[in-house]
């Protein structure tokens, strides 16, 4: 399974996610943000290449809904309803992305 994690900046949430879970039960990881800013951006080859795809915040699901209607049309998406008053790799941020990814089976 294909997990693409979005946030913001691609600098704390999405990262740490992509971190813990590449090679996680197998999954393949990537991460991206959404802001023009973004450490590496949300493409629609990125879209295009995940199975599911886990917002961080309801902005970013409606960020890809605007600029990539038709790439997200058939696709998982899952908001996690995380803010982002987390660091990189803080340890309860870990806890919370992977009790999400648990509730979702994988």
């Amino acid at each position: 399974m294909k997990l693409l994690f979005l946030c913001s900046q691609n600098k704390r949430r999405s990262l740490t996610a992509e971190k813990i879970f590449d090679g996680y039960n197998g999954h393949e990881a990537r991460s991206a943000g959404t802001e023009s800013n973004a450490r590496i951006k949300v493409t629609a080859g990125l879209l295009g290449w995940a199975d599911i795809i886990f917002c961080m915040e309801k902005k970013h699901f409606r960020r890809i809904k605007e600029k990539y209607p038709d790439m997200i049309v058939d696709k998982k998406v899952v908001c996690l309803y995380i803010n982002d008053n987390y660091d990189f790799m803080d340890r309860e941020l870990i806890e919370l992305l992977r009790s999400y990814i648990n509730e979702q089976g994988l």
